[in-house]
């Protein structure tokens, strides 16, 4: 089993944990708050609530000069420049916000995107809706679906073998939702046509990895701020500058990216652009209080730390009889682990086991984990997962193993 591993003393941060008697084992759905991050959102909401952006009051000013310091905090964390960074509603948002954006203002009649149908919806379902739209104007998109290897990556191979050139964005999971892999795409450095896009759904990343964008040589990457320990509602779109001149207006409105010119709506500059409407004012917020409690603590330590309970918790569960491994650090000829394991268990259903192991007091997701049901795989996809982060310690990874073990020998007796 691996070594046990004494994490931070930063579970008092999290009152949700220190008040609950569960062990919390859902990271990757959604992360605990940390007490600067609840603190942040009822400022706001109980002193000098205004408007960014709206008016000259020092309220105002104050609230404006705040969003654009979480703004380049974000771009720091990221490794990139402050008109790189666009504030959304969500991962989904910024997704989607790739696709009309972009999508809409660019495809041409036959052009592709590659996607794996494994990853998350939200990094499939827009491209879909993007396909549909195009189509209601006469041009043909084609969604080129990729594999994914045992480890749960995409298999770089396949992606290199439907490279087109029509190709014009690959879509990817940096680290993915239930295996638990993470995808570079390192080894396509210098092999594709310059003018392919790559996006990046770093929404389970984010919070849990260093990300150095420029690193990715990623031209898009979306962020989730409350899987990072902020609030929901609330998400990150890197954008490249190279894409800028690219970017359409998709949100029209209020304090929007667009402006009247002699020649119809002109567009702004970024990230104004991309920006239409009130911002989420609480949630960026919290995403900046988010922000210091993670460099505070340290990314490189959190990585760390997840990878010794992922490989403790593999240990662990190996050896129990009916115990299947989905894809992921488990199949791995090396030492990795990034906080997410997901398996099924002979005898019982993905869902039942997940009842009972509630009932013991361990919260863990169960089922699709919203990947959609296509193809060869619609029929086993539903499994348990379990996802760490720095407050998870060794001894709620043992006790979890101990249940699961007992589970299995009752339900093969």
């Amino acid at each position: 089993m691996a070594e046990p591993v004494r994490p931070p003393s930063v579970r008092h941060l999290f009152p949700a944990l220190t008040a609950a008697s569960e062990v919390y084992l859902d990271s990757a759905s959604t992360t605990q708050k940390p007490t600067p991050v609840l603190a942040a959102v009822e400022e706001y909401l109980s002193s000098q609530t205004a408007n960014a952006g709206r008016g000259t009051y020092p309220w105002a000013t104050g609230l404006t000069r705040a969003i654009e310091r979480v703004r380049a905090r974000t771009a720091a964390h990221l490794g990139a420049e402050i008109d790189e960074i666009v504030f959304t509603p969500g991962a989904t948002a910024g997704l989607n916000a790739v696709a009309l954006a972009w999508g809409l203002a660019n495809l041409e009649d036959g052009d592709e995107i590659l996607y794996s149908p494994r990853d998350h919806a939200s990094n499939i379902y827009p491209w879909l809706a993007l396909r549909d739209a195009l189509a209601r104007f006469g041009r043909e998109l084609r969604l080129i679906p990729y594999r994914i290897t045992a480890l749960g990556e995409a298999d770089i191979a396949d992606i290199a073998a439907k490279a087109s050139p029509r190709t014009r964005l690959i879509t990817v999971s940096h680290l993915h939702h239930v295996f638990g892999a993470c995808t570079t795409l390192e080894e396509l450095r210098g092999r594709l046509d310059p003018r392919v896009l790559l996006c990046f759904d770093c929404s389970q990343s984010g919070g849990h990895l260093p990300i150095d964008v420029a690193a990715l040589g990623t031209d898009f990457a979306v962020l989730s701020a409350h899987k990072m320990f902020g609030a929901p509602g609330t998400g990150v779109l890197y954008c490249a500058r190279r894409t800028h001149d690219r970017l359409a207006p998709f949100l029209p409105g209020g304090n929007s990216g667009v402006a009247p010119g002699r020649s119809g709506l002109q567009r702004q500059a970024m990230p104004a652009r991309l920006e239409g409407g009130t911002h989420n004012i609480p949630g960026i917020l919290a995403l900046g209080a988010a922000l210091d409690v993670l460099d505070e603590i340290g990314l490189d330590i959190i990585a760390e730390h997840n990878r010794v309970l992922t490989r403790r918790l593999i240990d662990g569960l190996r050896p129990l009889p009916g115990l299947e491994f989905s894809p992921g650090p488990a199949h791995a000829p090396c030492d990795i682990g990034y906080g997410i394991v997901s398996f099924t268990l002979a005898g019982i259903g993905a869902t039942d086991l997940g009842f009972v192991l509630a009932q013991s007091g361990f919260l863990v997701r169960t089922g699709a984990h919203c990947i959609p049901p296509a193809g060869d795989h619609a029929a086993d996809e539903d499994s348990v997962r379990v996802s760490t982060h720095i407050y998870t310690t060794d001894d709620e990874i043992d006790r979890f193993v101990r249940c699961v073990g007992t589970i299995a020998t009752e339900v093969r007796s």
